[in-house]
């Protein structure tokens, strides 16, 4: 059995194919891990979403801050902004089962010896309360709150993750850090507007791998979210957004019991202007 890590799918499911083919995929044989983002701004996010329900077992997900997106529009407590490309997912008769599948991801997995974000993780926390603070947003979304706490989940406060935080300020420091995070600084305040490559930190502010004394340093992590890295030379950290959906490549990491993991990519050619 081989173990795939793909990065942000968003909706490509065409070069999903041509990259799945390229390392000879079979869902009876091996497994395939998405770091988030299966779905939106790409333009066949119903055919993502099928593929992986279909292969129940052999393919699984952490949430992205895209999917949760998804998720909070088909509730109906947020609007499809322009650049979204949902509309065929969300009308789809298969819909509901669809969304209730995306609904039950983990937003982080600890799994074949590497920790699973779609987008970062705090410094001060270790790998237990990663995968406990997960767990605890977890029973929330899949919980009968669901609808309320995604009408409340957005907010860039608080930006400090604090112990003693309870409630939704609790649980959207959380979201923020697994799905949003890119800067921080070394007290763990995060900073969600820049979207520049790790040299592009704003005064003050680190890539959040490169906190000196983060509890997670010798853990192998595995995340995608930021497309505007070029490859991550931080020990223990593997970047596996390379862009597909604004034109660069979508990108498996095959990960090997002894830690010499192997890169492989396709192009990816899209229409989608640069955003994020």
């Amino acid at each position: 059995m081989a173990v795939y890590l793909v990065g942000d799918i968003q909706g490509c499911d065409e070069a999903l194919t041509r990259l799945l083919q390229a390392v000879d995929f079979s869902p009876s044989r091996d497994h395939l891990i998405a770091l988030g983002d299966l779905v939106n701004r790409g333009p066949n996010s119903l055919a993502v979403l099928r593929r992986f329900v279909a292969w129940e077992g052999s393919a699984d997900a952490v949430l992205g801050n895209h999917d949760l997106h998804a998720l909070a529009v088909h509730a109906g407590v947020r609007r499809s902004s322009r650049m979204d490309t949902l509309g065929e997912l969300l009308e789809a008769d298969d819909a509901l089962p669809l969304m209730r599948w995306l609904q039950d991801r983990p937003l982080a997995m600890h799994t074949h010896g590497m920790l699973l974000v779609h987008a970062g993780v705090l410094p001060q926390w270790t790998l237990q309360q990663v995968m406990t603070l997960a767990h605890e947003v977890q029973q929330v979304l899949r919980g009968p709150d669901l609808t309320n706490f995604l009408a409340q989940m957005y907010g860039n406060t608080p930006d400090t993750w604090d112990e003693s935080l309870q409630g939704t300020q609790r649980w959207r420091v959380v979201v923020n850090a697994l799905t949003r995070l890119r800067f921080c600084t070394v007290q763990g305040r995060m900073e969600f507007d820049s979207k520049e490559g790790a040299d592009g930190a704003p005064e003050g502010f680190l890539p959040w791998f490169e906190v000196p004394g983060r509890q997670t340093s010798q853990v192998d992590v595995a995340f995608g979210h930021w497309s505007t890295l070029s490859e991550v030379s931080t020990a223990h950290v593997w970047a596996l957004d390379t862009g597909c959906v604004w034109g660069g490549q979508l990108t498996v990491l095959r990960v090997s019991a002894d830690g010499r993991h192997e890169r492989i990519a396709v192009d990816c050619p899209q229409a989608q202007k640069p955003g994020r």
